[in-house]
């Protein structure tokens, strides 16, 4: 319907060939070509903001930076379109003042004016999707806090980074040394971190077992490195949320990073101590948001 608008545009400009001075004419013609490209575009860079956005699906940590990307991009687009708008107004108005607009030829270039305001629409449910997201986050950052309540900050650390909430909880808090055993403790935190999990019940995770540098030594288990053990202490609580608090297993997500995700160097007993834990992840829900983008 857009391309229509410029060829009734265009063909009006030339029946209006006859009755209006040439300079006139010609200054229209240049003012609607220079609009017409400009338009184009404008599509064009929408197509590709979305393009860019479908692309980074799969990619939930690096999503929050391009979404900051995107959504400058949008707001840029929201200027562009305003312009646009205004400035069709005026060459419409031009027009008119050049040539007889006929009613038929009125009735489309104000469906082509609605194909805008549509684009316009679909922009802030874009916008509110991404605000809906941002809330959530912050609600369950708030909930854990409060049912975690006054466990020491060193030992379990709650925090959002790129639009992610991230529970960092130490394993002195879960396991025994160098094992993947549990300790009296974990149920303790397991339990409260499990009762916000399960009031929220369409939001994924995923569990991350991290390790400091130092190799096991004297290990009569079967586990073989850090590796090893930082997959089965995930497993295990996994496990544990599954079959002790009865969250859904197609919810849970278990991952080993071993020793190769550290937060501090491992260069005293101080920052090993720090790289040695458990991380669970709140995934980010981009299902709604990635639905606005497919019915476009």
């Amino acid at each position: 319907m857009k391309s229509k608008i410029f060829l009734v545009l265009a063909i009006v400009s030339i029946g209006a060939y006859s009755c209006v001075s040439p300079k006139k004419l010609q200054e229209a013609e240049a003012k609607y070509s220079q609009l017409n490209g400009a338009y184009a575009d404008l599509q064009s860079k929408l197509r590709d903001a979305q393009d860019a956005l479908a692309k980074n699906k799969s990619e939930a940590e690096k999503n929050s930076d391009k979404n900051k990307s995107l959504q400058s991009t949008i707001d840029d687009l929201n200027k562009q379109i305003d312009f646009l708008r205004t400035n069709n107004t005026t060459v419409l108005s031009q027009l008119k003042d050049l040539s007889v607009v006929t009613g038929a030829q009125a009735e489309s270039i104000k469906k082509s004016l609605d194909n805008i305001g549509a684009k316009d629409l679909y922009i802030q449910d874009l916008q509110g999707s991404m605000a809906r997201k941002d809330s959530i986050n912050m609600a369950l950052v708030m909930n854990l806090k409060g049912a975690i309540g006054d466990l020491n900050d060193e030992d379990i650390n709650i925090k959002v980074e790129k639009g992610v909430v991230f529970v960092d909880i130490s394993d002195k808090l879960l396991f025994k040394s160098g094992s993947f055993n549990i300790t009296d403790k974990a149920n303790v935190v397991l339990g409260k971190v499990a009762k916000v999990l399960a009031a929220q019940p369409n939001i994924e995770f995923m569990v991350e077992g991290h390790t400091d540098s130092k190799q096991l030594i004297g290990n009569d288990t079967v586990l073989e490195d850090n590796w090893d053990l930082s997959v089965k202490r995930a497993t295990t609580i996994v496990r544990i949320l599954q079959e002790k608090y009865g969250l859904d297993p197609k919810r849970m997500t278990a991952a080993g990073r071993g020793e190769y995700s550290p937060v501090a160097d491992n260069n005293n007993a101080t920052n090993r101590a720090k790289n040695r834990r458990t991380r669970i992840v709140i995934l980010p829900q981009l299902d709604q948001f990635f639905k606005l983008l497919e019915k476009k």
